[in-house]
């Protein structure tokens, strides 16, 4: 089969890699109808994870071609989409709602790697939800979302107990930014606040619920969303970028009790340990149990009553991965669907 291989930073190839096949009996293998490039995966495109001859890609949807003997909740010929975690949905912690934290949690972008025509996903019983049926081409996209960005977007949006009433400061205009400001506005919130510099991820923050932009940055943007909120704070911020500066900026943007969600992937955020304590806020976050919200997620877009598939704003086949990993990196797409 024909998928997406990272030889080292910045060198993005498509080549043939094995047919997966069974191995344990709770295994599926599915092929795959469309798949995507992640925000991140452009740390190991950039070099800051390190990358050699890594499989890429988490997010999928596709159709069931084989299972293992002891799977029961999926069948060949059922389109499917798949938790970017792998995991049994049946542990104690899995039964708690963290599905991301599972005994038997496993990556997918680790050892899998979907960015591909096929892949077995272990544990198919407990991180592939079917949908009702074969669905129309156009909703595609709106599912793959799912699979990732859309199930990240509401954790995050969940974790800042984002409500009726309440108001929602979005730091990060990303994909999973925007999925939490559809999130928000589902959820009831009563003013989304969407920070953000770019008119085009403006306009659809707009389109998904935002009610207010800021385009202040660090104690500016801080300073604006406290002006904006009677020099309380936000009830509930989302955390979607994984930067020093992003991160403080939520911490700062919320008000004391309030909550804040993080879902950003960062790497080398220091949080002053005197700065959080006095901020006197809740905080939640890490990688988001998609596993948990699946059911409703696919139900809701099903249901035509979220189109979170506007994120995907550059498509290209899977042998263009390369083109669409510089159009991320150059912030020319916010995400790039790719089709198979």
């Amino acid at each position: 089969m024909r998928g997406v291989v990272m030889y080292s930073a910045g060198d993005v190839r498509v080549e043939e890699r094995p047919d997966p096949r069974i191995i344990e009996p709770t295994d599926a293998i599915i092929r795959l109808t469309a798949t995507c490039v992640c925000g991140s995966d452009l740390w190991p495109y950039r070099g800051v994870e390190p990358a050699d001859h890594q499989v890429m890609g988490h997010e999928y949807v596709g159709v069931v071609e084989e299972v293992g003997a002891e799977v029961k909740t999926v069948a060949p010929g059922d389109f499917v989409v798949g938790s970017f975690v792998i995991s049994d949905n049946t542990c104690e912690i899995c039964r708690a709602g963290f599905q991301s934290k599972c005994v038997h949690a496993e990556f997918v972008a680790q050892t899998i790697g979907t960015q591909a025509e096929k892949a077995r996903i272990p544990y198919a019983d407990g991180t592939l939800v079917k949908t009702p049926g074969e669905p129309d081409p156009a909703m595609i996209p709106d599912l793959l979302a799912a699979s990732d960005v859309l199930g990240t977007g509401w954790f995050a949006a969940v974790a800042a107990q984002a409500g009726p009433g309440k108001t929602v400061a979005v730091v990060g205009d990303g994909a999973v930014g925007l999925m939490a400001i559809l999130a928000a506005k589902q959820l009831g919130a009563e003013r989304i606040i969407a920070m953000s510099r770019h008119p085009r991820r403006q306009e659809l923050a707009r389109h998904y619920g935002a009610t207010d932009i800021v385009t202040e940055r660090g104690d500016a943007g801080v300073a604006k969303i406290r002006e904006l909120t009677g020099g309380l704070g936000a009830h509930s911020v989302v955390e979607a970028v994984g930067t020093q500066e992003s991160f403080m900026q939520a911490v700062g943007a919320t008000r004391g009790g309030g909550h804040l969600g993080y879902v950003g992937v960062n790497y080398d955020v220091q949080i002053p340990g005197i700065e959080l304590f006095f901020a006197g806020i809740h905080t939640l976050g890490g990688p988001a149990p998609v596993r948990r919200f699946l059911p409703d997620l696919i139900a809701l877009i099903w249901d035509r009553k979220i189109d979170p598939g506007k994120v995907f704003d550059l498509t290209l086949p899977l042998e263009a991965a390369a083109e669409g990993y510089r159009a991320m990196d150059e912030r020319r797409a916010t995400k790039v669907l790719l089709t198979l």
